[in-house]
């Protein structure tokens, strides 16, 4: 009760496969839809019951996209005449992407052909923690860093640390500490855990190597 009070969770209905003892899979989108918001209507659902919403208007859509505040994600496309096909990707997915700054602490791969950067912002308290991955780099891009890495020295924050190689991956990266003086810039989704990390690998734009690293966003903070 005490969890429940403190962090109240919602139930969001975005599709309906089964009614009243009906298979309803076989049915075409717009009449699950339908159904679904019948079901609504007829029992007077509310809070902490939520019907997704839903709409074949792009103006608004596009307006759904510019709610950033909120954290959302992007949106799904689903075909209105297709049926409900289990473990089949028929649904297509615009994520909501924003550029922000990062802190390079460490990197996979060596130091002079980066593969991939680890990235950090530090936190209200000073302490630098770890925010993501980018993807893979390109070659250009791999040697540009590589000139301006430094190798870590002693006391480096993330000593001792374990970076996963994907999120809710058991699998741990190789990494290279390196000195938490770059910044980057990189493209970002707003999917993130409970840590406020990303959840989805980050994809390099450019080095900002004019900003000094107090200068990037803290973590939790609006970018």
């Amino acid at each position: 009760m005490r969890a429940a009070e403190q962090w109240p969770a919602q139930f969001v209905a975005f599709d309906l496969l089964r009614m009243s003892g009906t298979d309803t899979t076989a049915w075409p989108y717009m009449r699950r839809r339908a159904a679904l918001e019948e079901l609504f209507t007829t029992r007077g659902l509310s809070a902490p019951w939520v019907l997704c919403p839903s709409t074949t208007d792009p103006r608004v859509v596009r307006e759904w996209l510019t709610w950033g505040s909120v954290r959302l994600e992007g949106v799904v496309f689903k075909r209105l005449t297709d049926p409900y096909r289990p473990a089949v990707r028929g649904w297509r997915k615009y994520k909501t992407r924003i550029t922000t700054e990062a802190i390079v602490g460490a990197v996979t791969g060596p130091l002079t052909a980066p593969r991939t950067l680890l990235l950090g912002r530090y936190d209200t308290g000073g302490h630098l923690q770890y925010t993501g991955r980018t993807t893979t780099l390109a070659g250009t891009t791999a040697r540009a860093a590589a000139a301006l890495l430094t190798p870590a020295a002693g006391g480096h924050p993330w000593m001792g640390w374990t970076f996963p190689a994907g999120w809710g991956s058991r699998q741990l990266l190789d990494v290279n500490l390196v000195a938490p003086d770059l910044v980057v810039e990189v493209g970002i989704d707003v999917a993130r855990d409970a840590g406020g990390r990303w959840r989805h690998p980050a994809r390099f734009h450019r080095i900002r190597a004019e900003l000094h690293p107090m200068h990037v966003p803290k973590l939790g903070k609006p970018d």
